[in-house]
């Protein structure tokens, strides 16, 4: 039996394999060409300038419908007690952005990409983001990517998709690609 109703789905990209991000955009381009309105918080990336943003960027102008906003600071990998702390503020401040927007009502998607890391390396509590979850709208799309996904992320996630790694060009000493990892 088919459903008319809408139902807003919480998804989740999560595994060691590359294309969690890029799944997501994927999935963003595809909602805006349905007219969706769509927000992309990044809780990791910050300065870098990927790819992506520019065919947001291209896009937004278009119409205004979707929107990317860079809040992290980087990497985390060997970072001092002091960097942790600020990357800890930056996440924190992500997150009540992103709740505020999760209830404005102005979206039809919201993506919280890297939330999972943010998580994994303690720059969240997990009983922040469960609450950010619970007060989901329901006809919102929220999409979460990132390794090491919380089981209570999984339990309440609609879909779930694990990237798996088989093989990465970095595992022969490739240096990521422009256009392929960033």
């Amino acid at each position: 039996m088919e459903s008319t109703q809408k139902k807003g789905l919480l998804l989740v990209h999560t595994g060691d394999g590359k294309g969690k991000t890029t799944a997501a955009i994927g999935l963003a381009v595809r909602a805006w060409g349905d007219g969706f309105r769509i927000l992309i918080v990044q809780f990791i990336k910050g300065s870098w300038k990927y790819g992506e943003l520019k065919t947001l960027k291209a896009l937004a102008e278009a119409d205004g419908r979707i929107e990317i906003r860079p809040m992290g600071s980087g990497f985390t990998r060997n970072a001092s007690p002091e960097e942790m702390a600020a990357h800890r503020k930056k996440a924190q401040a992500a997150l009540q952005e992103a709740k505020s927007e999760i209830e404005s009502g102005r979206w039809d998607m919201v993506i919280l990409d890297e939330l999972n890391y943010a998580l994994k390396f303690g720059l969240l509590e997990e009983a922040a983001v469960l609450d950010v979850l619970e007060k989901k709208p329901a006809a919102l799309h929220l999409v979460l990517t990132g390794r090491d996904a919380l089981p209570a992320v999984i339990e309440r996630a609609d879909l779930v998709t694990e990237m798996k790694l088989i093989k990465h060009p970095f595992q022969q000493g490739i240096r990521a690609q422009k256009g392929i990892e960033f």
